[in-house]
């Protein structure tokens, strides 16, 4: 009998340090809702020489620490902020990438995001900050930035933003705007025009198309914001 118990005790620990992400994040409560992206909780087993230990970090930190990099930016009015510090921590956000000269996918997902501003109203900037991210940031200065703004006439509570390329490089792969394919992940041209969307401080992170219906981003930005009350439907 002692030994089976010794045999018992050896395999639940070796269940535990097996214990992939996905079932550390679900065990911790976490939810996770994702639509068109990759799962931030569902990532490949640890290596066995690296166990993780699921008790010693707290399942929002280990969200930060994992996709959201608190990198340096540089907002379309010049000024320095942290991604994580000053733009998502405690925060309802929609993230997504563009650059300035591009002429297919930026123009269309940013003339429907501004859609999508008109439908939340006064939310913006209240109970929602929207990012777009450039990807060129080589060629996308302040002012670069800025000029894109004004010409699509987002509103208040919607920034832009650039920085060093290296940052922005990591802040890209962090948050899953990414191709399977090496080669068309180099292609700028090619990028994905999602939108992510979450709810930081309840761990609730989703994704979209950026040419969805203005009305169904809403909504499901809208879920988000208020997660006990808003169902979302299909596109």
């Amino acid at each position: 009998m002692a030994m089976g118990k010794a045999s018992d005790i050896r395999k639940g620990e070796e269940t535990m340090v097996k214990m992939t992400r996905r079932k550390v994040l679900a065990a911790a409560g976490v939810t996770t809702v994702v639509a068109g992206a990759h799962a931030w909780s569902a990532t490949d087993d640890p290596p066995a020489s690296h166990p993780r230990v699921f008790q010693s970090i707290p399942p929002r930190e280990l969200i930060h620490q994992r996709h959201l990099p608190n990198v340096e930016l540089m907002t379309m009015d010049g000024k320095k902020v942290r991604f994580y510090d000053d733009l998502v921590k405690d925060k309802v956000v929609t993230l997504n990438f563009f650059y300035a000269l591009c002429g297919d996918v930026c123009p269309a997902v940013t003339a429907n995001l501004v859609e999508v501003q008109k439908l939340l109203g006064d939310q913006v900037g209240r109970d929602v900050f929207m990012y777009s991210f450039t990807l060129r940031p080589e060629a996308d200065d302040v002012l670069a930035i800025q000029n894109y703004r004004d010409n699509f006439g987002a509103g208040p509570g919607w920034t832009f933003l650039t920085g060093e390329p290296d940052d922005l490089e990591k802040l890209r792969r962090a948050i899953g705007f990414t191709n399977p394919n090496p080669l068309l992940d180099k292609d700028t041209t090619q990028h994905i025009g999602n939108v992510r969307y979450g709810n930081e401080p309840l761990m609730l992170w989703a994704a979209c198309p950026g040419m969805a219906k203005p009305s169904f981003i809403a909504e499901s930005i809208s879920w988000a914001i208020r997660p006990d009350t808003n169902r979302v439907q299909p596109p």
